[in-house]
């Protein structure tokens, strides 16, 4: 099973998106630039997440992008699902087919992984990747300030 770049650089711009949002639109270039990925890769990711209406976009000057929802409504596997993702850990795509027309000795092993994946990321939100990206922020924040040191007075 392997989430390719597309699947993982969907669900960073929408987090990037969700991060940012009570800014104005965001342009694709900003998000590229923040999460170092390529403008043309996420030009192509964005018209499938404007497709299935997670984000909406405005044009000309001061345009780019928004959620097209609230980011306690959009789930990172509605995110894999827009851009054509298939995380499957099966070899016959859930055909039942593995092994020259009959199902492997382990095929409903790999199906049940990929129900569990399936679950787990239908149940993860933006909300919540925003939530942890601003606590590690915070515990990194924190762990700075603890090494500086403290100049007394005398």
């Amino acid at each position: 099973m392997k989430l390719t770049t597309k699947g993982r650089f969907a669900v960073t711009a929408m987090v990037d998106l969700a991060l940012h949002l009570s800014e104005a639109p965001v342009r694709i270039a900003l998000i590229a630039e923040r999460q170092n990925l390529s403008v043309a890769y996420l030009e192509q990711i964005f018209c499938k997440l404007r497709r299935a209406g997670l984000v909406t976009s405005a044009r000309g000057p001061g345009g780019g992008y928004r959620l097209g929802d609230l980011p306690e409504n959009i789930s990172v596997g509605q995110i894999i699902e827009a851009v054509d993702e298939d995380i499957d850990a099966t070899q016959c795509h859930g055909g039942d087919t593995c092994k020259g027309g009959a199902a492997c000795l382990t095929h409903h092993l790999w199906e049940d992984l990929n129900r569990v994946t399936s679950e787990f990321l239908s149940r993860v939100t933006l909300a919540d990747m925003v939530r942890r990206n601003e606590e590690r922020a915070a515990r990194k924040e924190a762990h700075v300030s603890a090494d500086i040191p403290v100049r007394r007075r005398s």
